[in-house]
């Protein structure tokens, strides 16, 4: 059952707030939060991750429990929601999906990098991202992510790394490469180990030796997604822009569909 229309109106009153003073919090009109406490409407992933973050419920808790039920409701922290490494609290991921419903798999551009910081969540942004399907991947939501330097070597900077989506982070697995989004870091493609259970860490190591290995503390990592295809440079002056790699995947699928038929 959806107890989003009460729970609404319930912690609006918790806080002595009018609707206008809930409306101006969530950024939006006032006219939408009576449309919602009177179930006239349903709030979209922004508002109800807006919501999670000022009430400090997860989204879970907000459409599946009646808040004014319950004489003690366990109430999540910024720091125990950004800690949360299982996904079971507040990890919204924002996804598109073509006319048939299937997933598209989103690219996140070099010079879109620090938009992405602050967008990963939102589906309006993620919406503007281009887009492309591989239908020869298995199942899974997988987005592409262009990096930068030469800490990968021999991984050229350019390259594009898919990554499908790690939602319990203590799946990580040692030695494995992934694509890790954090507050300070921004966007890294790294080889992973996995120190959670341990201190709290992720250490990560570069392939080339002249960048020394780094940990990082979970609770300063928004994203990851396990790497599982590499297109990279075919020679030195090759130009992967989004068209070209549009195209070298219209290839790939012909290929891989010939093979199927020999």
């Amino acid at each position: 059952m959806d107890f989003i229309a009460t729970n609404m109106k319930f912690l609006r009153k918790q806080k002595n707030w009018t609707q206008n003073d809930l409306s101006e919090e969530l950024d939006i009109k006032r006219s939408l939060v009576g449309a919602y406490e009177e179930g006239r409407a349903r709030p979209t992933y922004e508002t109800l991750y807006a919501m999670s973050k000022l009430f400090h419920y997860t989204i879970d808790q907000l459409i599946t429990k009646d808040l004014r039920q319950t004489e003690k409701v366990a109430l999540f922290s910024e720091e125990q929601l950004q800690n949360d490494v299982t996904g079971k609290n507040l990890r919204v991921l924002a996804i598109t999906v073509d006319k048939k419903d299937n997933e598209n798999i989103e690219m996140v551009p070099v010079k879109a990098a620090a938009g992405y910081l602050t967008g990963f969540s939102d589906p309006t942004y993620i919406k503007e991202l281009n887009k492309f399907r591989l239908p020869f991947l298995p199942a899974g939501t997988f987005r592409a992510f262009e990096i930068k330097g030469d800490s990968m070597l021999p991984v050229q900077p350019g390259s594009v790394i898919v990554g499908e989506y790690v939602d319990n982070w203590k799946n990580v697995k040692d030695g494995h490469t992934y694509i890790l989004i954090s507050k300070h870091d921004g966007i890294v493609y790294k080889r992973v180990f996995n120190q959670i259970e341990e201190n709290g860490t992720l250490i990560l190591r570069s392939d080339n030796t002249s960048y020394p290995a780094y940990p990082i503390k979970i609770d300063e990592v928004l994203e990851i997604w396990k790497a599982v295809l590499n297109i990279s440079y075919l020679n030195k002056g090759s130009d992967l822009s989004f068209q070209n790699i549009l195209q070298l995947m219209q290839e790939l699928k012909k290929e891989v569909d010939d093979l199927k038929t020999n």
